[in-house]
């Protein structure tokens, strides 16, 4: 015979799997991911400068014939005033290039635009004059066999990094690395705020239809929660094994493909990362890892949104408890971003311990290649203080699910966790 807390759990759990909305989600998060990642791609090949002239008014008189144009932008060379060039509408924008802009450190460029410029389309106009100017200054000192010169001290370096602190000499990937962390931590902040909000709005629905006052009769109100914070995590790792198997069939599939052109690759940078993504040992302590702070993250943060839920009547009382959990989530995601270029500062060391921020903050360090004791600390701090959190939800919850009509204020919260 099923325990009351099995009961619940199978409860939570059946009830939410059988929804349309589980398996379009099912469905659809991945379609989602895969967007999300091609997104940066189709941005930039779709939000280029739109085609237009600029004129061009060279006072120096050496500048224009250089001006290379490219597919969006034309540069016209053209004389007159500037205010004849104003009045004339074929043009999108005006350069006036000043007569000492070569001579002159300060020498004078305008940019005159009948909208406001996109920022690509300032950094290639400044590009342009930099290079064209930088050009025409070293060439005013008469040096001899100048562009065999220039082509002889041009340098394209590429630095391999390896990493000492481990057994063997073990090349690695920055750029890998970085990538990986931030999809990790990604994951992390969605799947937390997704079911942990969910904790609390089935507590709020069961509270407002006065289930929860038919089940505790029977039921330990410890009991109880634990059980919604238990079954709906077993959907969320039901939902995230299900991307799992997509996930892997899809790189089964793609893998070959990266690896056969990576193998023709002379970069020894793409070399690296497909090195260290083939590495099992270390994908696997990275996806062990990522499964603990996801479950500890989930646990820790849904039994906070459990107190809150049990402590109001509707979702927009809720919205105001809510910073007490939204706010650290925020605060972890910010300070991830920031991690991910330095993971070695007091700052994502730190972060990476405290329970409220060390579930994105740990994952988004880990491809990194950081001390596994780092991260066991983290593991045994975040289920600790889980413990130690779901304490705090349920004495608010025993007495949050009776209360009827009043938003208590964070002072009351308080005061209800001292009673006995």
């Amino acid at each position: 015979m099923k325990s009351a807390l099995g009961i619940i759990i199978s409860r939570e759990y059946l009830e939410r799997v059988k929804r349309k909305s589980f398996i379009i989600t099912t469905i659809l998060m991945p379609l989602l991911m895969v967007a999300m990642m091609a997104a940066p791609a189709l941005i930039a090949a779709f939000s280029g400068p739109e085609k237009q002239t600029i004129a061009v008014i060279d006072d120096s008189g050496v500048i224009a014939p250089k001006l290379q144009n490219d597919g969006d932008i034309k540069f016209k060379a053209v004389t007159g005033e500037l205010a004849d060039v104003k009045a004339n509408d074929d043009y999108e924008a005006i350069l006036v290039i000043g007569k000492d802009v070569v001579s002159s450190p300060n020498g004078s460029v305008t940019l005159y635009t009948h909208s406001a410029p996109s920022m690509q389309t300032e950094q290639f106009i400044t590009s342009q004059l930099e290079k064209n100017i930088e050009d025409l200054r070293i060439r005013a000192y008469d040096i001899d066999n100048l562009e065999q010169i220039m082509k002889e001290v041009e340098v394209d370096l590429t630095m391999q990094t390896f990493r000492l602190d481990k057994e063997e000499e073990t090349a690695t990937s920055s750029i890998l690395s970085y990538l990986l962390g931030t999809f990790m931590m990604l994951i992390l902040y969605i799947f937390i705020m997704l079911y942990g909000q969910m904790v609390m709005t089935s507590i709020i629905e069961e509270k407002n239809n006065r289930v929860l006052e038919l089940v505790v009769s029977s039921v330990k109100p410890n009991d109880l929660m634990l059980g919604k914070i238990l079954g709906i995590g077993a959907v969320a790792v039901t939902q995230i094994l299900i991307w799992a198997v997509l996930l892997m069939a899809c790189t089964l599939w793609v893998m070959p493909l990266v690896i056969g052109a990576a193998a023709s690759s002379d970069d020894p940078t793409v070399v690296q990362a497909i090195s260290q993504l083939g590495d099992a040992g270390f994908m696997a302590q990275l996806l062990g890892f990522m499964v603990l702070f996801l479950v500890g993250g989930y646990l820790f943060y849904s039994s906070i949104y459990a107190a809150i839920g049990s402590a109001v009547d509707n979702i927009q009382d809720a919205s105001q408890l809510q910073s007490v959990a939204i706010v650290p989530i925020i605060l972890a995601f910010i300070i991830s971003m920031a991690v991910v270029q330095d993971p070695n500062s007091g700052l994502a060391f730190w972060s990476s311990i405290i329970p409220f921020t060390s579930p994105m903050v740990m994952m988004a360090r880990m491809p990194f290649g950081i001390p596994v004791w780092e991260a066991i600390v983290a593991v045994v701090v975040l289920f600790g203080s889980f413990f130690g959190m779901i304490w705090i939800a349920a004495k608010i919850y025993r007495v949050g699910i009776f209360m009827y009509g009043k938003k208590p204020s964070v002072a009351e919260l308080i005061r209800w966790t001292k009673y006995k």
